[in-house]
């Protein structure tokens, strides 16, 4: 698991593909608005039949979810001035990104597919402002 932070706010949280744990592990604290969790269960195991009560919610930001069934995705992250931070990262098969604030771009670096989980309802162009990023040349991966 890796956090992308910027002034110790958490930009984004990773699950790369060989992540294992046994039991549930929860990435996201408490009071973001999209929760974020890993899950191992032997087999047998037996996990409660349940419904969710109703909760009101507030969500003041989008946070996406993005699962990368196949190929190379980079990940360019920017505050909220979108200004490019010096931080980009490379996802690939069977990785799992938490979008949570700041801006971000993204290069297909092969073929991909990959699957996006957000709040909603949706809501168009209203929900963001589109800029133009960075350059390959000013691209600086992170690890």
């Amino acid at each position: 698991m890796q956090q992308i932070t910027h002034n110790n706010q958490i930009l984004a949280i990773i699950v790369k593909n060989n992540f294992k744990k046994d039991g549930v592990e929860f990435f996201t604290p408490n009071d973001f608005s999209q929760q974020l969790g890993y899950m191992s269960h032997k087999k047998g195991k037996i996990i409660d039949s349940h419904v969710h009560n109703p909760v009101k919610r507030e969500v003041h930001l989008t946070k996406e979810v993005l699962f990368i069934k196949k190929g190379k995705l980079r990940v360019d992250f920017y505050d909220d001035n979108q200004v490019y931070l010096d931080k980009s990262v490379i996802l690939q098969e069977g990785d799992v990104i938490l979008l949570a604030y700041g801006g971000h771009g993204f290069e297909a670096l092969e073929d991909i597919e990959m699957i996006e989980v957000k709040q909603g309802p949706f809501v168009g162009d209203q929900d963001k402002i589109r800029f133009t990023g960075i350059n390959n040349s000013q691209v600086k991966i992170i690890s």
